[in-house]
């Protein structure tokens, strides 16, 4: 099944936005959860966990920091690989000048449907895209 990124709704969050192209409820069959997450500059979402899959991110563009478990945070960048066993808390944040690009997977797939009860979240249909606002900066 071929799925191009306008063909699937985006998740919305005050921190960035997600496409999930693979999923139990997106695709007929799928056992599993595939998608692209996108962390704005100097925005990171809370500490949070998926009781019933383990996740697996990709850090396909620009640098962060994680957390995983009771574990130290630790600087993440583009190439590295990250997994989170099921039930951990864990957290990501952008600390670069650019958005942060992460693939996502869940196993089982499902655990992204949680994310339609944090709040501030929003789905924008097929098609469209967000629109993020630049921050008022003044130089000194």
């Amino acid at each position: 099944m071929h799925r191009p990124p306008d063909s699937v709704p985006t998740m919305v969050f005050d921190w960035g936005s997600i496409k999930w192209h693979v999923s139990p409820s997106g695709v007929p069959g799928a056992s599993s959860t595939f998608g692209e997450v996108v962390i704005n500059p100097n925005k990171g979402h809370d500490r949070h966990q998926h009781p019933h899959s383990d996740e697996v991110l990709y850090v396909i563009e620009g640098e962060g920091r994680q957390t995983v478990g009771d574990g130290p945070e630790f600087a993440v960048r583009a190439g590295d690989a990250i997994w989170i066993p099921m039930g951990t808390m864990h957290s990501t944040f952008n600390t670069g000048w650019r958005p942060m690009r992460i693939i996502a997977t869940y196993t089982p797939g499902g655990a992204e449907e949680a994310l339609r009860d944090l709040p501030g979240f929003a789905e924008l249909a097929p098609g469209e895209h967000p629109t993020w606002a630049v921050a008022d900066v003044k130089p000194e």
